[in-house]
């Protein structure tokens, strides 16, 4: 299995921007799915974005299915989360997975695949 390092979190007042990012290592990211999974206090995990295992994906486009645009820098192992025009309600957790396959709802329960130790992200004034 990959190992996977979140970094970036922070506290961002409402309506601001956030990068986090995600360095993988023992292998290289081309071949993976990655995915962002997050978990607000009391509440359940929840998948925020992913993005397909991905040979040839330019730097900085956006390769993430959901809200908050994803880009992958393959020559760095890293995967970016973009977050912009955040609200109090995207104050949680956020974790970075590495999958072979699209990481599912039922996957985000199980924590199948290789997770991160997550990075906390506060939108608060």
């Amino acid at each position: 299995a990959v190992q996977v390092v979140e970094s970036g979190g922070g506290l961002v007042q409402p309506g601001g921007s956030l990068n986090v990012s995600c360095v993988v290592s023992g292998d290289t990211i081309r071949g993976y799915w990655m995915s962002w999974v997050r978990q607000a206090p009391g509440t359940n995990l929840e998948l925020v974005s992913r993005s397909p295992s991905n040979t040839g994906a330019a730097p900085n486009s956006n390769s993430g299915t959901g809200r908050f645009p994803m880009s992958r820098d393959n020559s760095k192992n890293t995967m970016y989360l973009h977050m912009n025009g955040l609200k109090p309600e995207d104050t949680a957790v956020y974790y970075c997975v590495a999958s072979r396959l699209p990481l599912s709802a039922t996957d985000v329960v199980r924590r199948n695949g290789s997770w991160g130790q997550g990075t906390q992200v506060i939108v608060s004034s």
